[in-house]
């Protein structure tokens, strides 16, 4: 099975289960899968628990790292923002994937808001506001004692 395969195997598979969404991912290094993994969602009722970071928490964990630069993933849809995310932090550098957000939504799945919010649009969604305390000065305080290696 290549990797796109096992990855809609992973999607099919969670569907099948009532884990989640119909969305599977794998992680191949040196062309060999070492993770497979799909939507745990609704299984875990943990909105976090997207095939992206299954997956990437199980080659990970495989690897003993949390750099997989020498990692590619394959991936049933475009990866979402929090996707986006750990895939960008685990440095893989390379993503396949098969369909995008317009497929998606097809099915109830619309991710566009969240990249409009990023994109400076649709700020009604969430109200983030930068706390100006005393505590500010604690943590920067810690944020340069971990600079310095002081912990």
């Amino acid at each position: 099975m290549n990797p796109i395969e096992k990855a809609i195997y992973e999607a099919k598979k969670g569907v099948e289960k009532k884990h989640g969404g119909p969305f599977g991912c794998v992680i191949v290094k040196n062309n060999k899968i070492i993770a497979s993994a799909h939507n745990t969602v609704l299984k875990k009722k943990d909105s976090t628990n997207h095939a992206e970071i299954n997956v990437i928490k199980k080659a990970c964990k495989k690897l003993k790292n949390f750099n997989l630069s020498s990692c590619e993933l394959y991936t049933t849809t475009y990866p979402c923002p929090m996707c986006l995310g750990a895939i960008l932090w685990s440095r893989i550098k390379k993503v396949y994937y098969l369909t995008n957000s317009n497929d998606i939504k097809k099915i109830g799945f619309d991710d566009a808001k969240f990249y409009d919010f990023i994109k400076g649009k649709n700020k009604n969604l969430l109200n983030i506001e930068k706390i100006n305390s005393i505590e500010n000065k604690n943590f920067s305080f810690l944020l340069k004692n971990y600079k310095e290696k002081k912990y």
